[in-house]
């Protein structure tokens, strides 16, 4: 079978409305597929009225749910349900390919109905997770359908591997690295050696982002560097209400430039001397870091074993100690005042990014996907016995075990 043209089914459990990572990394594997000659179809979370790719099937508005340390849309119930068996029937999919099947939404209802060749993509990385500890009750014997799982990092397949058992093959999250490569500097973000210019980009109001971590380290780089200039990029009510509390009248050096296009972001990337990620926790990969490698910008990120690792222990980019404002300060001044070591990171990190490219990648997902068919000859239908995980959430709900009121 290898190199026939596959009828692909992809289910992202978070809603499009207010894409996030997940989604990205659906809506550009379905995107490389497609141009690879598959037949792919998307099922996910999005409102009537969201502009969607033709190849993406609306499952319903999503409900705001706290996971993960940030704010999950999900969607689920019985008139979820009924769109995925439609979905199913529909699609006469070779593979379906689930995206985070314990989060309560789509795609846990999908491997409840599903029977079939099943991939699963595992993204998240918790050193202790309540949310799974839940959910596992609900998927643990829907688990055995599936025939193979991916984790997009060393620190998601620990994750699956400590709280759910079982083990998976690790497939990066994947960049298209010519885009950023080719993407022209901006002379409004481009920096100069009296004033260097750092980007972060990240919603202001996830502590887990770390933005108050970065203010806290602009100080420090205006003592030595009084020009330079900090651009914030992504989306959140308290970012300028940080700065200001936290750097006084120095908060003009921190310029708020709201969301951002897929294109502005990669020429924001290209522009400024250096992209500072500084996370304090949740990251099982770190995408943002390999795209600001493939614009050229030199990457300084808090010490996370997952930035570790997409850095190539430290030689693609330069870390510092996750949390401390301080450290960051000093490692900032460090890279921007020297720039044999923003081009010794840059180099190295310009032969990294190639692993991390689609074509890579979804060579590496088709591999999985031919291993998954030739294991289940027979198509994705419906399990018989779908109708039972749903009447065990209807009895934790009944007793208060499931929370978040994720419902359609």
């Amino acid at each position: 079978m290898s190199g026939r043209p596959l009828r692909v089914g992809l289910v992202c459990p978070y809603s499009f409305d207010v894409p996030g990572g997940v989604q990205f990394h659906v809506r550009d594997l379905a995107e490389a597929l497609i141009a690879r000659g598959h037949s792919v179809s998307v099922l996910a979370p999005a409102a009537d009225e969201t502009p969607v790719p033709d190849y993406l099937v609306p499952a319903g508005r999503a409900v705001p749910v706290h996971y993960n340390g940030s704010v999950a849309r999900l969607t689920f119930g019985p008139v979820t349900a009924r769109r995925v068996r439609r979905w199913l029937a529909q699609g006469e999919f070779d593979v379906l390919h689930l995206h985070e099947p314990v989060t309560p939404s789509l795609s846990m209802l999908a491997l409840w109905i599903a029977d079939g060749p099943v991939v699963a993509t595992f993204h998240t990385s918790l050193l202790r997770s309540r949310s799974l500890q839940v959910a596992y009750p609900l998927v643990r014997q829907s688990l055995e359908k599936i025939s193979l799982r991916i984790a997009v990092s060393e620190d998601a397949r620990r994750t699956l591997v400590e709280h759910l058992g079982g083990d998976a093959v690790v497939i990066p999250n994947g960049v298209w690295v010519d885009t950023f490569d080719r993407a022209e500097p901006d002379p409004r973000w481009t920096g100069t050696t009296q004033a260097p210019t750092v980007a972060f980009l990240g919603r202001y109001d996830e502590g887990r982002k770390g933005l108050p971590v970065l203010l806290r380290a602009v100080g420090h780089v205006l003592d030595a560097l009084p020009g330079a200039r900090f651009l914030v990029a992504g989306r959140g009510e308290t970012g300028q209400e940080q700065a200001r509390e936290i750097l006084g009248d120095r908060a003009s050096s921190v310029e708020f430039l709201g969301g951002v296009s897929e294109e502005d972001k990669a020429r924001l990337l290209s522009s400024v001397d250096v992209y500072c990620a500084p996370q304090t926790g949740g990251e099982s990969f770190g995408i943002v870091l390999v795209e600001a490698m493939a614009a050229g910008a030199a990457v300084v990120a808090s010490d996370l074993g997952a930035f570790t690792r997409v850095l190539d222990d430290g030689e693609a980019g330069v870390l510092f100690r996750t949390g401390d404002g301080d450290d960051l300060g000093a490692t900032l001044v460090r890279v921007l005042g020297d720039p044999q070591v923003r081009e010794r990171v840059r180099t190295r990190a310009r032969r990294v990014v190639g692993r991390y490219d689609w074509s890579a990648v979804t060579d590496q997902v088709l591999a999985v996907y031919e291993m998954a068919v030739a294991g289940r000859d027979a198509p994705v239908g419906e399990d018989p016995s779908s109708l039972r995980g749903a009447r065990l959430l209807e009895l934790r709900r009944a007793r208060g075990g499931v929370s978040g009121g994720v419902n359609a």
